[in-house]
């Protein structure tokens, strides 16, 4: 990313974004309509037959059984949004509601010689960079139309389906029979391009209830950025006369629950500790604490965190709920908002993005952890990336994926996927 990143076309592209906002307004949103601070209406508290018009439903009925649904819109600071998003494995009456709104909070991208920060989603016209996608990007699936104030029209949002292998293998005992399965994905994507960068937003919705979030960032390095003295940049090209500059990218994301339609929840936070026992194996204990008040947490070994229903249960009478797993980042220190892996925040319509929040008191994610009580609570998750570029960043930049994941977790009383002559092993064998 440059720190010289505006080109005389984006300087007109920002100019007409300005005009925009100073005749209309808060930014328009394509889709379902956003209220002022850009948010998607509540989930109702029952699943609706037609919560958003055709044109803005996404819903696939995958090959194990499992059917997702949900709604889209667009605006020009987060890009694609999802609402209402519904989860019903075979075998469920029902669609079972999981998300409310579902969303990227920032792009935080700063350069390590400090004289340039950037936060791409609010302050450098991330939405309005939504890439016109081709058949050949989509293969198999549909593209759906994005519209914007002042942009064309374009084929911005795929929707598509991915194998992703292995959904589980299970031999038989003497080796004469094996119960295996392929998983499979849907797929929803966008790419923005934001100066000489482009990502590419994915969100996966496995058959076995797994929602998958990455993004990738691709493109190419600027060309402003090779001249970084030394201890901020890495040699490319011949011997060491180029010098691209280090920086990093921290990604946010906002989660807004509804699991079984009801915007309460619990948070839990689970810490297990080892301790050695002489002469024996050493045993492990696991302490499950309910997060009152509002968090700001750091990942460490043998923590999770998961998002606990209080409005249905399984077929066991277990409590639903969605676990956490967070992928591998790399934590920059330069900012309070940056330093931590989660935050989980009492509802607040302006609270929408995790950094240059120009809506809120406070502006940052960080700020917002007050001690209040958690009563409706919001999931935000960071992942960072530090870039020390290479020679095989030249050019198309590969891609480099930075994400989470979160995983069912007691939502059906046993997996989706389970095969029929398995059916009756829920519990200790009798």
């Amino acid at each position: 990313m440059s720190t010289r990143r505006l080109s005389p076309a984006r300087q007109r592209a920002r100019a007409a974004l300005a005009l925009t906002a100073l005749v209309g307004g808060a930014a328009a949103a394509a889709g379902p309509v956003a209220n002022a601070a850009g948010t998607a209406p509540q989930a109702p508290s029952a699943p609706q037959a037609a919560p958003c018009s055709a044109a803005y439903t996404i819903e696939k009925k995958l090959s194990g059984g499992t059917t997702w649904r949900m709604c889209w819109h667009y605006t020009t600071k987060a890009g694609l949004v999802l609402d209402k998003i519904t989860y019903q494995p075979k075998g469920e009456p029902r669609p079972i509601p999981v998300l409310t709104t579902a969303k990227l909070a920032q792009i935080h991208v700063p350069y390590d010689d400090g004289r340039a920060e950037y936060d791409d989603l609010t302050g450098y016209s991330f939405g309005e960079g939504v890439a016109n996608l081709g058949t050949k990007e989509c293969p198999g699936g549909t593209l759906k139309k994005v519209t914007l104030p002042d942009v064309p029209a374009v084929n911005g949002v795929c929707v598509t389906t991915r194998a992703r292998g292995h959904a589980y293998r299970l031999a038989s005992d003497d080796g004469s029979s094996v119960s295996t399965a392929q998983g499979t994905d849907l797929l929803v994507y966008t790419a923005n391009k934001v100066a000489y960068y482009e990502y590419i937003t994915e969100w996966r919705f496995s058959d076995d209830g797994t929602i998958s979030t990455q993004v990738g960032a691709t493109g190419e390095l600027s060309p402003g950025d090779y001249d970084a003295a030394d201890g901020y940049g890495m040699p490319l090209g011949k011997n060491s006369r180029d010098r691209a500059l280090s920086h990093s990218h921290n990604v946010f994301w906002r989660l807004n629950f509804g699991l079984d339609g009801s915007p309460k929840a619990k948070v839990e936070q689970f810490d297990s500790t080892t301790t050695p026992v002489a002469g024996g194996t050493p045993r492990t204990k696991t302490k499950r604490t309910t997060v009152t008040k509002e968090l700001a947490g750091n990942a460490a070994d043998q923590r999770w965190w998961r998002v606990v229903s209080t409005a249905g249960k399984n077929k066991d009478n277990h409590p639903r709920s969605y676990e956490l797993v967070l992928g591998h980042g790399s934590k920059y220190p330069g900012r309070p908002y940056t330093k931590k892996d989660v935050f989980f925040t009492q509802y607040d319509a302006c609270e929408q993005f995790a950094s240059h929040n120009r809506s809120c008191p406070g502006k940052s994610v960080d700020k917002w952890v007050n001690g209040e009580t958690l009563k409706h609570p919001i999931t935000w998750v960071n992942v960072g990336f530090h870039h020390h570029a290479r020679d095989e960043d030249q050019a198309p930049m590969p891609v480099h994926w930075q994400g989470f994941q979160i995983v069912p977790r007691d939502v059906t009383a046993m997996s989706p996927l389970t095969p029929p002559d398995f059916a009756g092993h829920n519990g200790a064998p009798h």
